[in-house]
């Protein structure tokens, strides 16, 4: 028998059975004279360097570096009900591996978030209003899948899930949340009141902020940027004359602004049959056309979204988007959400329609992704979850001088009256 062809049946039997490499010199030593052996040796602790590397890697990681994955799928999707148009978004549409992976990470992230919010609520940790969107992460996913980071946003007070895909980090808003000033409104916003490049918050005034993503709109059309607005209310604002206003005064001016309703079921404990007569938000409008959306399918969020973009860019004024989704958790914190609603309601809904199941079955029955490769991101989200949420309780509370602070941009300091007529404050910008 030849030397390598010793070394390599010695290597091959090492593998399943893993002996030392001191026995398998012995072995050898038989078989080669003292050259050959040195040769040998050399070799083996080469195959030694390579097996060693190897071994150190997880087994789920290996297994995914070997596996030959698609680049990417075409998908059908759901067709969108139409008002004033004869014509829709596509009802199919390509999903690449690189994008597949990205919102996937990004829903688990936002999920994870809501979830780590509501145990820290309950250890008092985060205190006052707090409104979780876990159920409706294909939303503020899927919306920005479909716009330009240049573009702006506006929501109401279920933000948790557009501050983050608008670009903040985890930390930022749990530090939020939980009040010290290292969060993204330096501990004075909470839940409702988060801010980030392009994009307005957070408004806790019910419908408020649709005549505000309005004016937005007005000065992305005023600047010429060819930029859109996405302006967001749910359900049970959208009853308020003020949008109705605001639907008016973006139709004649031809803003670029896409409304949209975010219709979750329920405005806080009253489902939309109790409160409307009609449930077709998406046909409020009236002059103004519209589309609903399954907002359960980030994909078909996606496509909406580019196609109520391209719509506004072109100069033809505003549209409206009626997204089809629904919430877990109640109203708020200090809603339970199921004494207006059963748990097999909400069972039925995580069970057949949750958008992060949806993805994930899609991405591997499609060869786009393994079981094993999703499981590691939702480790690696957990961890970051879990570093953010030890992390952002540890900054200290904002100093009492700093009340006045930010209440203007770029404007010299003025004093702020307190509470107190006695205490007066400075505002810094």
């Amino acid at each position: 028998m030849e030397v390598h062809d010793i070394v390599q049946e010695a290597v091959i039997k090492t593998i399943p059975k893993e002996p030392t490499w001191a026995a398998l010199l012995g072995s050898l030593e038989v078989h080669s004279c003292s050259h050959c052996l040195r040769s040998m040796r050399k070799m083996l602790a080469a195959v030694s360097r390579v097996l060693s590397g190897v071994a150190q890697k997880p087994a789920s990681r290996v297994l995914v570096a070997s596996r030959n994955f698609a680049n990417d799928a075409t998908f059908e999707i759901k067709k969108c009900d139409l008002h004033r148009r004869e014509e829709g978004p596509p009802v199919t549409t390509v999903l690449t591996r690189e994008d597949g992976l990205k919102y996937y990470r990004m829903m688990q992230t936002v999920r994870r978030m809501e979830l780590k919010a509501d145990q820290l609520y309950k250890q008092k940790i985060i205190r006052g209003f707090c409104h979780l969107c876990d159920g409706q992460e294909a939303c503020c996913v899927g919306l920005e899948a479909g716009i330009n980071p240049t573009d702006h946003l506006i929501t109401a007070y279920r933000a948790h899930g557009f501050t983050f895909t608008r670009g903040l980090s985890v930390r930022e808003i749990l530090a939020e949340l939980t009040g010290p000033r290292g969060g993204c409104a330096k501990g004075k916003g909470g839940s409702m009141h988060m801010y980030a490049k392009n994009f307005y918050g957070g408004n806790g005034i019910v419908g408020a902020q649709v005549p505000l993503g309005a004016g937005i709109a007005l000065a992305c059309k005023y600047n010429g940027k060819d930029k859109v607005c996405l302006t967001l209310y749910g359900d049970g604002a959208a009853n308020q004359g003020q949008i109705f206003e605001a639907y008016n005064m973006a139709a004649l001016w031809k803003l670029p602004c896409i409304f949209i309703c975010e219709n979750n079921r329920y405005g806080m404990g009253t489902s939309v049959e109790r409160a409307a007569a009609s449930t077709d938000y998406y046909k409020r409008g009236d002059f103004i056309p519209g589309l609903r959306v399954d907002g359960m399918d980030i994909l078909c969020v996606r496509e909406a979204t580019k196609f109520a973009a391209a719509y506004c860019r072109s100069g033809k004024g505003p549209i409206l988007m009626e997204l089809k989704t629904y919430r877990y958790h109640g109203h708020s914190m200090s809603d339970p959400g199921v004494s207006y609603r059963t748990r097999e309601e909400i069972q039925e809904v995580r069970s057949k329609s949750d958008p992060i199941i949806l993805l994930k079955d899609r991405m591997v029955n499609s060869n786009l992704a393994s079981v094993e490769e999703l499981k590691e991101i939702d480790v690696e989200v957990r961890k970051e979850i879990e570093d953010a949420a030890q992390f952002a309780p540890a900054y200290p509370e904002p100093p009492l001088e700093e009340l006045g602070y930010h209440i203007y941009c770029n404007d010299p300091p003025f004093e702020v009256r307190g509470a107190n007529q006695w205490i007066k404050f400075k505002s810094i910008s």
